[in-house]
C-alpha cells in the first residue's frame, strides 16, 4: 500500500467535486472570459476600505483518517469590520439576470467562501468569521450580496465534512498511482526484441521527457512508432517525471493502434487508466444531440450521479475505451461524452484528437497548470497538424446567418435583432467595396466588425441565458422557436470563436472577403500556425511530434513551432530494399494535360498489374480525375478484374466495407483494384498486411488544388524569405504521396510494387523529397 498520504488540492476543485449537482445545460455555457471575470473582481476590490485586503493566499492542513489534506487558495477579499472581526468576500461575475440568483442558488460558492473563512480563522486565532458572496452583473456592474457569520467550530466541522466526502476519490487515486508506478517499474518491453530503429526512437523519447524539451521524429513505417513512444513515456511516468500522458491523433484508426498498444502492455502487467475521448456526435446516445434535462435523460441530473459513476468505473476498469464508457454511462445514466471528459482528468493516459489540446474552441480548459507541468504530449501523424492547426486558428462568418437572425428575433428580442442587423450591415458594405470582385484581401483585422460581433455575442448571451420557455415572445410554433434558438446558439459560438481569433490576429493572418450572388463570407485566415501551436503547447513538460513522413524535417520544425532546444531524429526504414519494387512512369498529369494523357495513363495502370495478379490501390489527386480514369479503365479492363471506387462522404461503416474487399490469400489470377483519392480515407493510417495489398500506383505529385487560400500561403512565405510554392504546394503534396506509398510495405515479409506516375518524379526538386529506399 502507498506510504504517501498527503493530498495537495486547491479549494476550488475540492468544493466543485463535492458540491456539483444538477443537470447538463442545453449546450450553452456563459462565455465570460478570464479577462472579463478579472475586471469584475477588480471593480469590486477597488471599493474596498483602507484595512481591507484582496487576493489573500490561505493554506490549511486537514487530517482525514490516513490522509492529510493540504488545502490552499486565494480568497478574493478579506474585509475588516468595525468590531475588529474579519469577513471573507467571494466575488462571482455573471452575464445573466441577478434576480435569478437567490441566497441558496449556488451552494458551491458558499462552500468555497467557508473554506477560506476556516483557513483564515484557524491561522489567525479568530473564533468567528463573516462570510459574504458578491455577485456582479457584467453588463451593468450591478451587484447583489449575501452575508452570514459562522464560528470556528462550525467552519471546522464543515471543512472536515468536505474533505471526508472527497477522501474516497483521493484514496482511489493514491492507491492507483502506487500500483501504477510499481507495475511500470516491472514492465518489460512487450515484444521479444527491438526492431531496427525502435530502441533509438524509444531512447530519444525518454531523453526528451527527462530533459523537458521537445522532439521531432521521423520514423518510417514498420518501426513500430506507437509502442516506441508510449513505452518510454510510461517508464518516465513510473519514475515520477510525468503524471499524465496525452496521445493525440487525427484519425480513428491511429487511436485504435494506441488502444491496442496499451492493452498489450496491460496484458504484460501494466496498471494504468487509459481513456479514449470520442466526439460528442459519435458517442451521444440520442439521435439528435440536445444536451439538456428536458430532451435527454443522461443530461438530467448528470452532476448528481457523476461522482459515483467515476468511482465505479475507475475501481473496476483500466482500459476506458468507448464501449466501456458507454456501458458505465448507461448504468449510471450519465452523458457518455461529458463522462469521458471527467475521466480524462483522473486518467494516466488520454487518447484523443488534436483539438482537445490545440484548438481554442474545444481544448481541455479544465486542466490545471500544475497538471500540465507533469504531462507529456505524444502527437502521432504530426504532419496532419499543420493544416489542422490552420483550421483551428481561422474563423469565418457569413451574412446569411445574421440576416436570418435579424428576421427571427425582430419581435422576439429586438436587442438581438438589432445586434445581428449591425453585423449584417457591415457585410453589405464589404460587398459594395468589392466592386464586383469576388475575392478581396486585407492584411489588417476587421476592427469594426469585431466590435459589432462582440456586441452581438453579448446580446445573444443574455437571450440564451434565459430558459427556453422564457426566451423571446410566445405565439410562434414551437418548432420555429427551437430552430431560431438553435441558430442563435450556433451563431453565438461562431461569434465567440471569431472574436477569439480576432484577439490572436497578427502579421501571420490575413482577412479575406468572398462575395457570391447568394452570400458574403469573411474569414480571418491563419497563414502560419507555428506560433500559436507553440503557445498552446506551453506549460507541458514535453511534446513529441512523430510521423513516418515528417519530411523535409526543416519544414515541419518550422511549421509546428520547434524551439531551439528541441531534438530531431530521423530513422531509416527497417525493411530491405528488395522488398519494394519502385517504377517511375513519366507521364504529365498536370491539369492542362490530363485530357490528352488519359489514354496513356490507362495503359500505364494496366501495365502495373499485368504480370502480377493481386490487390492494388490506385491513388489520384482529385475525385474528378479519379472518376474520369476509372470510367476509361473499366471500359478496357480484362475479364475477371474487379474494380472498386471510393465515394465522397463515406461513413466509418462504408470505410470498413471498402477495406474488407482487400481479401487475404486472393484466388490465383484474381486482380482487384481500388481507386482512391490522395490525402483521403485510404491514403494513410490503414494496414493491409501481406498479400492483402500487392501494389500501389500514385498518379501525380499530390499538389493541393490551386486556389486563393493556397496562393495566400504561398505569397506569405515567399515574402518571408522562404520558398512559398514549396510551403503551400510541394511539401504538403509530396507528404500525401509518401503516406500513400507507405501503405504497401507494412511488415518484414511484405513485398510489393510501387508505381509513381508523373514526369516530375524525375526532376531533382521532387526526387530529393522521396525516401532513400524509393530512389
Amino acid at each position: 500500500m502507498a506510504n504517501e498520504s498527503t493530498v495537495n488540492i486547491a479549494v476550488r476543485p475540492l468544493v466543485e467535486y463535492v458540491f456539483r449537482n444538477g443537470s447538463l445545460e442545453s449546450g450553452f455555457r456563459s462565455a465570460v472570459s478570464l479577462t472579463e471575470g478579472t475586471k469584475a473582481h477588480q471593480m469590486v476590490q477597488k471599493q474596498y476600505g483602507e484595512g481591507d485586503q484582496k487576493e489573500v493566499y490561505l493554506k490549511a492542513e486537514i487530517p482525514c483518517g490516513d490522509l492529510l489534506f493540504v488545502v490552499d487558495g486565494r480568497c478574493d477579499g478579506l474585509l475588516t469590520g468595525g468590531d475588529g472581526g474579519w469577513t471573507i468576500d467571494e466575488i462571482k461575475s455573471t452575464a445573466g439576470d441577478l434576480a435569478a440568483i437567490g441566497e441558496d442558488t449556488y451552494p458551491v460558492h458558499w462552500a468555497q467562501a467557508k473554506c477560506y473563512a476556516y483557513m483564515y480563522a484557524k491561522a489567525n486565532g479568530q473564533r468567528e468569521m463573516g462570510i459574504q458572496l458578491t455577485y456582479v452583473q457584467l453588463d451593468t456592474g450591478e451587484r447583489k450580496q449575501f452575508r452570514t457569520r459562522a464560528g470556528l467550530d462550525e467552519l471546522e466541522a464543515f471543512i472536515h465534512d468536505v474533505v471526508g466526502q472527497y477522501a474516497p476519490y483521493a484514496r482511489l487515486l493514491r492507491d492507483h498511482r502506487y500500483e501504477r508506478n510499481r507495475s511500470i517499474a516491472e514492465l518489460a518491453f512487450p515484444f521479444p526484441g527491438y526492431r531496427t530503429g525502435q530502441r533509438k526512437l524509444a531512447g530519444a523519447v525518454y531523453k526528451t521527457i527527462e530533459e523537458a524539451v521537445g522532439l521531432f521524429a521521423q520514423a518510417p513505417t514498420g518501426i513500430g512508432k506507437t509502442i516506441s513512444t508510449t513505452f518510454p513515456a510510461l517508464k518516465a511516468m513510473g519514475e515520477g517525471k510525468l503524471n499524465q500522458l496525452y496521445y493525440l491523433t487525427a484519425k480513428t484508426i491511429t487511436r485504435t493502434a494506441a488502444e491496442n498498444a496499451f492493452a498489450l502492455m496491460e496484458a504484460q502487467g501494466l496498471q494504468a487508466w487509459v481513456v479514449t475521448l470520442t466526439a460528442k456526435e459519435k458517442i451521444c446516445f440520442s439521435e439528435e444531440v440536445r444536451c439538456n434535462k428536458d430532451d435527454c435523460i443522461y443530461a438530467d441530473g448528470y452532476f448528481d450521479r457523476i461522482n459515483g459513476a467515476i468511482l465505479d468505473i475507475l475501481a473496476n476498469e483500466k482500459q476506458l475505451t468507448r464501449p466501456v464508457i458507454e456501458a458505465y454511462a448507461r448504468k449510471h445514466r450519465v452523458c457518455p461524452f461529458e463522462f469521458s471528459l471527467d475521466l480524462s482528468y483522473a486518467a494516466d493516459v488520454t487518447i484523443c484528437d488534436y483539438n482537445y489540446v490545440f484548438d481554442p474552441k474545444v481544448s481541455l480548459q479544465r486542466m490545471f497548470a500544475e497538471q500540465k507541468k507533469e504531462t507529456a504530449l505524444l502527437i502521432d501523424e504530426a504532419h496532419n497538424l499543420v493544416d489542422r492547426a490552420r483550421e483551428m486558428y481561422s474563423a469565418e462568418l457569413r451574412k446569411s446567418g445574421f440576416l436570418a437572425l435579424q428576421r427571427a428575433y425582430k419581435e422576439k428580442n429586438p436587442s438581438v435583432a438589432k445586434a445581428a442587423k449591425a453585423v449584417k450591415a457591415l457585410f453589405i458594405e464589404l460587398k459594395k467595396l468589392a466592386e464586383g470582385s469576388s475575392f478581396q484581401v486585407d492584411l489588417a483585422a476587421p476592427e469594426l466588425l469585431l466590435e459589432r460581433v462582440e456586441a452581438f455575442a453579448e446580446a445573444a448571451e443574455r437571450e440564451l441565458a434565459l430558459e427556453p420557455s422564457a426566451a423571446g415572445q410566445t405565439g410562434s410554433p414551437v418548432g420555429l422557436e427551437a430552430d431560431a434558438r438553435e441558430l442563435l446558439l450556433q451563431s453565438y459560438f461562431d461569434a465567440l470563436h471569431f472574436g477569439r481569433i480576432g484577439n490572436l490576429y497578427d502579421e501571420r493572418f490575413v482577412t479575406y472577403t468572398e462575395v457570391t450572388r447568394e452570400d458574403v463570407r469573411i474569414k480571418l485566415f491563419c497563414l502560419d500556425p507555428s506560433h500559436l501551436l507553440q503557445e498552446m503547447g506551453k506549460g507541458f513538460r514535453s511534446s513529441i511530434y512523430f510521423s513516418a513522413t515528417l519530411s523535409p524535417m526543416a519544414y515541419y520544425r518550422d511549421m509546428l513551432g520547434a524551439g531551439p532546444d528541441d531534438y530531431t531524429v530521423s530513422l531509416s526504414s527497417p525493411f530491405s530494399r528488395d522488398q519494394l519494387e519502385v517504377v517511375v512512369l513519366p507521364l504529365s498529369t498536370r491539369y492542362q494535360d490530363r485530357e490528352q494523357t488519359r489514354g496513356p495513363l490507362v495503359r500505364a495502370l494496366q501495365e502495373v498489374t499485368r504480370d502480377r495478379p493481386g490487390n492494388y490501390l490506385f491513388f489520384f489527386p482529385s475525385y474528378a480525375y479519379m472518376n474520369m480514369i476509372y470510367e476509361d479503365f473499366a471500359a478496357v479492363a480484362e475479364e475477371g478484374t474487379e474494380l472498386l471506387l471510393q465515394q465522397s462522404g463515406m461513413t466509418e461503416e462504408d470505410r470498413e466495407q471498402f477495406l474488407a474487399a482487400f481479401v487475404p490469400n486472393p484466388a490465383p489470377g484474381r486482380t482487384f483494384i481500388a481507386f482512391a483519392v490522395l490525402g483521403g480515407l485510404f491514403s494513410e493510417g490503414i494496414d493491409l498486411v501481406g498479400d492483402r495489398l500487392t501494389g500501389v500506383a500514385i498518379v501525380g505529385v499530390g499538389l493541393p488544388q490551386i486556389g486563393p487560400e493556397r496562393n495566400l500561403i504561398r505569397d506569405y512565405f515567399q515574402a518571408s524569405g522562404r520558398n512559398g510554392f514549396d510551403y503551400a504546394y510541394v511539401f504538403p503534396g509530396m507528404n500525401k504521396v509518401l503516406q500513400a506509398g507507405g501503405r504497401l510495405i507494412r511488415s518484414e515479409t511484405d513485398r510489393g510494387r510501387l508505381a509513381l506516375i508523373d514526369d516530375r518524379y524525375l526532376q531533382s526538386h521532387y526526387k530529393r523529397l522521396l525516401p532513400e529506399e524509393w530512389r
